[in-house]
């Protein structure tokens, strides 16, 4: 402990000592482009996904137990041509059992109770077949990728080449929406759980 504070102290002072050669004054630039176009997504369904009612004892005890896989279709209609982004957000941040996908919210407390994660198929960009890709980097660098996963953005690329975002007027694609909950000998069933995952996918104009 008293190893930690002098590591501080020495920082601190090395700190102070180059402060005194430092300029007087910094720069900041607030920047953006404001675009006449604009896209629109809609998901069918209205957007959910309703498993009903599932019977505690058709869990698993000491593994996750898959639920049924769920197909949406996802529309993505813009003014014009342009290059955008899917950026998907975690509306149930930290409750997920897997950090690359969406988390189904918290029961008994703190724990977690499952994951849900998203599969673009059939993906036609202004009626031509695409790919999905995805970029890790804000959208400077994209790679192919069929299972979509948080912390990146998400796109279509012609099916030669998964390095370039497209321009796309109109993209069309099935979503399908598999989910699973975590073994069921940690949590009391012993009262209705909700399954409450829910997510925003946000369109990013680049």
């Amino acid at each position: 402990m008293n190893k930690s504070l002098n590591l501080v102290g020495t920082a601190l002072l090395l700190a102070s000592a180059t402060s005194a050669f430092a300029a007087s004054s910094v720069d900041l630039a607030v920047k953006g482009l404001i675009t006449p176009n604009a896209c629109t997504p809609a998901l069918s369904a209205g957007g959910v996904v309703d498993h009903g009612k599932i019977a505690a004892k058709d869990l698993l005890q000491n593994n996750p137990t898959s639920l049924p896989r769920v197909t949406l279709q996802l529309t993505i209609d813009c003014d014009a041509t342009i290059p955008f982004a899917l950026n998907p957000i975690d509306n149930r941040s930290g409750t997920s059992i897997s950090g690359s996908d969406f988390g189904l919210g918290l029961v008994n407390g703190d724990k977690r109770l499952g994951r849900f994660y998203l599969t673009p198929l059939n993906m036609l960009a202004d009626g031509v077949s695409v790919q999905p890709i995805a970029s890790g980097d804000g959208g400077r660098t994209w790679y192919n990728e069929r299972n979509w996963e948080l912390q990146t953005l998400w796109g279509a690329g012609a099916l030669d080449d998964a390095t370039t975002l497209l321009p796309v007027k109109s993209l069309v694609m099935d979503l399908e929406v598999g989910a699973s909950i975590a073994r069921a000998d940690q949590f009391d069933f012993s009262q209705e759980t909700p399954i409450d995952g829910s997510a925003t996918l946000e369109v990013l104009y680049l």
